[in-house]
């Protein structure tokens, strides 16, 4: 079993102390001109609260390689410790407040060619409109098949590499934690943004929908729209806690420091 370190707790500093200090480095980074620092808002209780942000959290926590960590992750992020986040394709960039200030970066893997074409032609006629792929108004089919843990669009840890310059020398340190539930956060404000993460283009999906009416097939289905009903979809329960360990699965890469 890998050695953790809390690196960030030889002193016990408040949640108060801590949104404080996040607060000043986004001023500092902003200053700086390096560029204009996009911070992560936790906004209420709940951290999620759409379709594609707690799907991306939930695909997360079903994976044990991940469970150690992230609840100090969620910590971080809900006191505004991950001051800049930016997402690009096959890239997220994020500085984090701590001790220090730490730069993290997540590399996300493309989905497979093969993949994706299969996802288009298993969705094909279920979506209306971009706008209601992006709203989360998909029928329970659509978001299973999306869902699926082998050949879904959301990332496995074998599709994931994780670098922090932080001393923790652990897998997975709270800072890369924080990103990765920031990334859920962001992607309850901008689910467009998980299309650019793995390469592929949203439209695709909709596109299906004009060669399925043109073979004669039914035309989309208006069918029940959820809200988001992941618990039955993953099979586990939708929660601030961290899900039960489930099997283990190939353990994501960290990369050595640059």
């Amino acid at each position: 079993m890998p050695f953790y370190r809390d690196f960030d707790d030889w002193q016990y500093v408040t949640a108060a102390e801590r949104r404080r200090k996040a607060e000043h480095a986004v001023a500092a980074l902003a200053r700086s001109g390096v560029r204009q620092p996009s911070p992560v808002v936790v906004e209420g209780r709940q951290m999620t609260s759409t379709f594609w942000g707690k799907a991306w959290c939930q695909n997360l926590e079903r994976y044990s390689d991940f469970a150690n960590r992230l609840p100090r992750g969620r910590s971080y992020v809900r006191h505004g410790a991950v001051i800049d986040l930016q997402i690009t394709p096959g890239t997220v960039a994020a500085r984090v407040s701590g001790t220090d200030l730490y730069r993290v970066e997540v590399s996300v893997s493309a989905v497979p060619a093969s993949r994706w074409s299969a996802i288009c032609r298993d969705c094909a006629g279920e979506i209306d409109s971009v706008v209601a792929l992006l709203q989360g108004k998909l029928s329970d089919r659509t978001m299973a098949r999306l869902c699926d843990r082998a050949a879904g669009l959301f990332p496995s840890p074998r599709e994931i590499t994780l670098r922090c310059n932080c001393p923790d020398r652990a897998l997975l340190c709270k800072h890369l934690a924080a990103v990765l539930y920031g990334i859920g956060v962001r992607l309850d404000r901008e689910p467009q943004l998980l299309f650019v993460l793995r390469k592929v283009n949203q439209q695709d999906l909709v596109a299906q929908v004009g060669a399925t009416l043109e073979r004669g097939a039914r035309r989309p289905r208006n069918a029940r729209v959820l809200e988001a009903d992941l618990s039955e979809v993953f099979g586990i329960e939708i929660s601030d806690a961290i899900p039960p360990t489930v099997k283990p699965s190939r353990r994501p890469r960290r990369s050595p420091e640059r």
